[in-house]
C-alpha cells in the first residue's frame, strides 16, 4: 500500500539506531518522542507506536524488521521477544536463500567447466587419432605397423566419442549405452563387402567408466569379426545391446568362417582379444563365445551397477 518510502539510518531515527546498535528499540508515545526523530512516513499514515529489531544476517545485519500501530496502548518486553523472533526466523530464511543461490551459481559453473574440460579432452583424443591414422598412411608397405596404428586409432577415436557426448549434456556421470555404442561402431574402419547392423535401444543409462570399458570391447570384437570372419567375402557383423534385468547383455556376431577349435578368449597372445579380457574383468562381467554352424556369437553379460 505504501510502495516504496526512506527513513533514516542514522543514531536519531528508531529504525537506525536498531540497525547501528543491534538493540531493539519501542516507541509507545510517537507523539511525545523525545529520544528519536520521528519519521515522516509514520506521520502520514497515524502511527502512535512502533518498535524495530534488527534481522541479522551472516555477520551484518540484513536490515531492520519494524512493527507499527495505529492504536494505543503499550508494547512490551513479550512483544519484542515475539518480534526478533520473527525476526531470527526471517534472517535464517534469507541467509539460506543466499546460500543456495551461490551454491547454484558455483554448481553451474562446475557444470561448465567440466563440459569445457570434456570438449578440450575430446578435441585432443581427436587429434591423436588423426596423427595415427595419418602415420598408419605413411608406414609403407608394412601392413602389420599399418594395421596396428590404425586399431590404437579407432580405440582412441572410441574414448573421444564419450567425451564428445559428455559435453553435449548436462549428466557427466551417465552415458546413454545406446546411442553411444552406435556413435563408435559408426566410425569402425569397414572393409569392403563388410557391413555393419546396430541393434541398440536408447535410454539405458550406464556410468561413463563402464561405459567407455564396454565399448572398448564391443569395437575390439566388431574389429575382429571385420578382418576374420570372412576373410575376403561379403558379410554382416551383428552388434547388438539388450537389458535383462539388471545385467546389460552386449552381443557381437557373425555369420563367418567361425574362431578356432578350442579358442579361449583368456589363452589368446592378440592385443585386442587381451584388452577384452582385461576390461571384462574390470567390468565383473562375463563373456562367452559360442561356435556355430556358421561364425561365432561373442556375449558378455555387464551388470548395471558397479559393485564394490
Amino acid at each position: 500500500m505504501v510502495g516504496v518510502a526512506s527513513v533514516g539510518a542514522d543514531l536519531a531515527s528508531p529504525a537506525g539506531f536498531a540497525l547501528r546498535t543491534g538493540k531493539p528499540v519501542i516507541s509507545n508515545h510517537l507523539e511525545n518522542e523525545e529520544r528519536f526523530r520521528t519519521p515522516e512516513l509514520l506521520l502520514d499514515n497515524g502511527v502512535r507506536r512502533a518498535m524495530n529489531v534488527i534481522l541479522q544476517g551472516d555477520g551484518m545485519p540484513y536490515g531492520v524488521l519494524e512493527l507499527d500501530s495505529r492504536s494505543e496502548g503499550e508494547f512490551g518486553e513479550h512483544d519484542i521477544a515475539f518480534l526478533q523472533g520473527a525476526a531470527n526466523i526471517l534472517g535464517m530464511a534469507i541467509e539460506r536463500q543466499r546460500h543456495d543461490r551461490s551454491l547454484k551459481l558455483a554448481l553451474d559453473r562446475q557444470r561448465v567447466l567440466v563440459r569445457e574440460i570434456n570438449h578440450r579432452v575430446k578435441n585432443s583424443l581427436s587429434i591423436v587419432s588423426s596423427m595415427l591414422s595419418l602415420q598408419a598412411h605413411a608406414s609403407g608397405g608394412d601392413e602389420n605397423l599399418k594395421r596396428h596404428l590404425q586399431e590404437a586409432s579407432s580405440r582412441v577415436t572410441t574414448i573421444a566419442r564419450a567425451h564428445e557426448r559428455l559435453y553435449q549434456t548436462s549428466d557427466v556421470e551417465q552415458l546413454d549405452i545406446g546411442t553411444y555404442i552406435k556413435d563408435v561402431c559408426a566410425d569402425l574402419p569397414i572393409t569392403d563387402g563388410i557391413s555393419i547392423v546396430v541393434e541398440a535401444p536408447v535410454g539405458i543409462k550406464l556410468s561413463t567408466d563402464r561405459a567407455i570399458s564396454l565399448a572398448l570391447i564391443v569395437v575390439e570384437l566388431a574389429t575382429n569379426a571385420i578382418k576374420y570372419a570372412y576373410t575376403g567375402a561379403k558379410g554382416v557383423v551383428w552388434i547388438s545391446l539388450a537389458r535383462s534385468g539388471d545385467v546389460l547383455v552386449a552381443s557381437v556376431c557373425d555369420d563367418g568362417c567361425g574362431v578356432p577349435e578350442g579358442f579361449a578368449p583368456e589363452k589368446s597372445k592378440g592385443m585386442g582379444m587381451r584388452i577384452v579380457v582385461a576390461l571384462t574383468s574390470q567390468l565383473n562381467a562375463d563373456l562367452t563365445v559360442q561356435r556355430r554352424d556358421k561364425g561365432a556369437a561373442f556375449e558378455l553379460r555387464v551388470p548395471l551397477q558397479a559393485h564394490p
